[in-house]
């Protein structure tokens, strides 16, 4: 077996299971807004909170998870005014996939410990 110095190997989790490190906390309080309506304002708050004192590799993540929280929501309340039209109809469920893919894209590369590649993208 080579070892190829430029690759980077990502730190396993402690417990060798799914860890609850503080970017998968708030993903997870995001897609949890699907079914409450209301962990994901706990989760902007956390993210907030938590952006100041973490490891690099999660400073990217709290920038991703901000944005996709305040883009999703004017996005959210866009189509919703734009329900008088129906054309919001299709815009609230491409929001919903947007926000939810956003959020499981930040939860699998949190459990590699890895950066998020474009923070600041609309994207993912």
């Amino acid at each position: 077996m080579t070892n190829i110095p430029d690759q980077k190997i990502p730190t396993p989790p402690a417990n060798g299971g799914f860890d609850l490190n503080n970017p998968t906390i708030i993903s997870l309080l995001y897609l949890g807004s699907f079914i409450t309506g209301i962990t994901g304002l706990v989760g902007i708050i956390l993210a907030y909170v938590w952006r100041g004192d973490q490891e690099p590799w999660a400073a990217s993540h709290f920038t991703f998870l901000i944005r996709t929280f305040w883009i999703g929501l004017i996005a959210s309340i866009v189509s919703a005014m734009l329900t008088i039209i129906l054309i919001g109809i299709p815009m609230l469920i491409a929001v919903s996939v947007w926000f939810a893919v956003r959020s499981v894209v930040s939860i699998v590369k949190a459990q590699r410990r890895e950066p998020m590649p474009n923070p600041e993208t609309l994207w993912i």
